[in-house]
């Protein structure tokens, strides 16, 4: 059981970094990265953007869920 919410973390911790780093920062961002940089300039956040930031946090919440099991697992079993 330890091993395979080890195997999760890793997965979800590699998908958390790719999906941090692909949104926008000062520059571009994968509106940009797909041709949206007209609607930046018109105001308000592309549907990739929102979409990018609603599977962040999705992954963000597997990711902790991940942590608080490996930790009640570790625990219980010392």
């Amino acid at each position: 059981m330890t091993v395979a919410f080890s195997i999760a973390l890793i997965v979800f911790s590699g998908l958390l970094v790719l999906l941090v780093l692909m949104h926008k920062g000062k520059g571009g961002g994968l509106s940009d990265m797909f041709g949206g940089g007209m609607q930046s300039a018109a105001g308000g956040s592309s549907v990739a953007e929102r979409n990018l930031d609603r599977i962040t946090i999705v992954v963000g919440v597997l990711w902790f869920a991940c942590v608080v099991v490996l930790g009640l697992l570790t625990s219980v079993s010392s």
